[in-house]
């Protein structure tokens, strides 16, 4: 990181009626970060009809509320661009739940201060010993997860790709693009991956379960695990595209090269077709709509790369307007 100046560091956390639990995690927040920052803390109320916003603001954090709920992956985009909006050059994502301890943020954020990282991610499995205690089915689900993230990204071999306590430096934050609603979590590590950012994972403990209240995220688990898993497929088959309908495409046309050799190895020995004649049909239609999925896995793939180039461009537009409010002052490199 540059030294040159005073680094700024951001906390940010989107809350739904956690008055119970949000004063104590601003309070807890250390200033002693392992090298010379200035603290903030921004809280995006998603639309609570209790104390939250009075507490953190009490608290010396920084509210943006919601008029009424807009989802977790909204809340995290509008914390995100208040926090740049305060000048960031670390951000730090966490729960006002009272599951991660603020005062593991030092250890969080130091592979970016040893510019060994863009973006780091706790992990809650990496070792025994810190695996939290939470019921054996979501273990198993987060464990699924981080196996269709990892191979979403084909870069990355994560322990916990669902834990949301995060850091970001400002060459990430610039970067992040979310097209999910329901949560963030999984989308940016992939969208991140494929855009060539330096990804870590920090084994830190954590609390498996809530003490008050219950996840709006996660509350129910079938239904978390359906819409997640479409977040994480959709990401794929927009970061990726060329090997996600490659391999739709190539799978149906080898199940119709298969029925075309059945039919083929029936001829062989008995000159005739007429029992096989179904997997003949079968067959071309198979191999025929392969081809077109794989002709749609080109065509995907060049939107990809139009997509990838005005998605670079945003992130110039982010970045000079950031540089904007900062002309007389010192930047971190990009």
């Amino acid at each position: 990181m540059d030294d040159r100046r005073k680094l700024k560091l951001v906390v940010m956390m989107s809350a739904l009626n956690e008055e119970k639990t949000i004063g104590h995690v601003i309070g807890d927040i250390p200033r002693d970060m392992g090298a010379p920052m200035d603290v903030a803390v921004v809280v995006v109320d998603d639309g609570s009809d209790d104390a939250t916003s009075k507490i953190a603001a009490d608290k010396g954090a920084i509210v943006v509320q919601h008029a009424r709920r807009m989802g977790l992956a909204r809340s995290f985009a509008d914390c995100l661009e208040r926090a740049l909006e305060e000048d960031a050059d670390i951000i730090v994502n966490m729960d006002a739940d009272g599951q991660f301890d603020p005062r593991d943020i030092p250890a969080l954020i130091r592979p970016i201060l040893e510019d060994n990282a863009d973006f780091v991610t706790a992990t809650r499995f990496a070792t025994k010993d810190m695996v939290p205690e939470m019921p054996w089915i979501k273990k198993w689900g987060n464990r699924q997860m981080c196996r269709l993230v990892n191979f979403a990204t084909g870069t990355t071999a994560l322990t916990d790709a669902s834990c949301g306590f995060r850091a970001y430096n400002l060459k990430a934050a610039l970067h992040v693009h979310l097209s999910g609603h329901l949560t963030h979590v999984q989308e940016t590590v992939i969208d991140l991956a494929n855009k060539g950012l330096r990804i870590t994972e920090v084994p830190l403990r954590i609390r498996g379960v809530r003490e008050h209240g219950a996840s709006r995220v996660a509350a129910f688990l079938p239904r978390y695990a359906l819409r997640a898993g479409g977040i994480v497929l959709r990401t794929f088959c927009r970061t990726r595209p060329l090997l996600f309908f490659g391999i739709i495409g190539g799978t149906i046309m080898a199940l119709g090269i298969a029925q075309g050799l059945v039919v083929f190895g029936n001829w062989l020995l008995t000159r005739q077709t007429s029992r096989v004649s179904s997997l003949l049909i079968t067959g071309s239609m198979f191999i025929t709509v392969g081809f077109l999925v794989l002709v749609l896995a080109f065509v995907a793939d060049m939107l990809d790369r139009i997509t990838d180039v005005s998605e670079r461009l945003l992130f110039y537009i982010k970045l000079d307007r950031y540089q904007r409010r900062h002309r007389d002052s010192d930047l971190p490199e990009l």
